[in-house]
């Protein structure tokens, strides 16, 4: 009987071992994925004023009232308190804060891995639209590591080393007229497979990317044209992103899309620019937003990296008519609002740092 008590003991003391042995490095709860896709919407340089004054030039409509969440992130870079395109980019690629004009590096000028190179590791679609030059600071902090944004030929051979699935923006001249090197990229792309197509050859509102093909689309040879001027193509193009993405991989997708032109419109200090760039920003964020919807798996999320103007709407304006007050021509150190509509948008509500916009994502598709 006293043996049997012994080995019994014995049993129970080696239980405890043996199991903790066994699972010991095994990630007791493992992320759980909340939504298959995310729709990544920046109104470079939009503040609350700005939204503010797109709603009231359309007859106090605006798309972002269809959002259950909202939130506010705090906008400042390592270097300043007043952060740049860059910096602020920066934060939502790689969850990082660094120094004004670093293109996805730390403040030691090393390279940061971004959640786009992260989803098309783990076998998402990718993708991104803009209405800048794809080299601009936004969407080079989401495929690109340079120390400094003004490089615009370096960052565009970064898109060589990517398998990003699909691209629209300007800035055709970085690719193909390179003083540095002379090398055609658009060419090396069409070699590595890539469908590439530009306004010389084709209307933005024909385009028919091949699904079986990762695809590009200048807009224009540098900068685009203003919505003002007849830019049209933010919204369709960026509806057929999402439907290109969505047949590319089973797994999901990631799509950043850029209302650049608001930044442009503050620092020109002229009012009818950023509303014109706003109306055009929201009639996408309308599309998107239908998308996702339809779709039940996708989580929109719409900010900004920074606000431009010091922008008020100032006494004798009305609905339908905008008169604008500006404070600078530069960047601003104001909480930028955030808006989340679709599964994981409760994460977003809240006050918090910009690069936690990084960490959310990554929550929210179980990275």
């Amino acid at each position: 009987m006293k043996k049997l008590l012994i080995c019994a003991l014995a049993m129970l003391l080696c239980l405890p071992v043996f199991s903790q042995k066994k699972t010991k490095g095994a990630p007791v709860n493992p992320p759980m994925r909340i939504a298959k896709n995310i729709i990544l919407l920046i109104g470079d340089g939009m503040g609350l004023t700005h939204i503010s004054a797109g709603m009231y030039f359309n007859n106090n409509q605006s798309n972002f009232e269809r959002f259950p969440i909202a939130g506010l992130q705090k906008a400042y870079s390592a270097s300043d308190l007043i952060t740049d395109s860059a910096a602020g980019a920066t934060a939502f690629a790689s969850g990082i804060k660094t120094y004004n004009g670093a293109i996805g590096v730390n403040t030691d000028s090393m390279p940061v891995k971004t959640i786009l190179e992260e989803a098309e590791e783990r076998g998402l679609a990718t993708g991104m639209v803009v209405t800048s030059t794809l080299t601009h600071a936004t969407p080079a902090s989401f495929v690109a590591h340079v120390r400094n944004r003004k490089f615009d030929e370096e960052i565009a051979t970064f898109f060589l080393k990517t398998e990003i699935d699909f691209l629209a923006g300007g800035g055709k001249k970085f690719f193909e007229q390179r003083a540095a090197d002379g090398r055609n990229l658009s060419q090396e792309l069409k070699d590595k497979g890539y469908q590439v197509s530009d306004f010389t050859q084709k209307n933005a509102s024909s385009l028919t990317p091949d699904p079986s093909k990762n695809f590009i689309y200048f807009s224009a040879d540098a900068d685009p044209a203003k919505a003002s001027e007849g830019r049209t193509y933010l919204a369709p193009l960026s509806v057929l992103a999402a439907n290109h993405l969505k047949k590319r991989s089973e797994k999901g997708f990631f799509l950043m899309i850029e209302g650049s032109q608001i930044d442009w419109g503050g620092h020109a200090n002229e009012s009818d620019y950023i509303v014109s760039e706003v109306v055009d920003f929201d009639q996408t964020i309308g599309k998107v937003l239908d998308f996702a919807a339809a779709d039940g798996e996708t989580l929109v999320i719409v900010t900004a990296d920074h606000e431009t103007g010091g922008y008020a709407i100032s006494p004798g304006s009305e609905l339908g008519k905008i008169r604008g007050a500006f404070t600078t021509t530069g960047h601003t150190a104001q909480m930028i609002p955030v808006f989340a509509f679709g599964p994981g948008a409760e994460l977003f509500a809240g006050v918090y740092e910009n690069t936690a916009i990084y960490t959310k994502m990554r929550q929210v598709l179980g990275f």
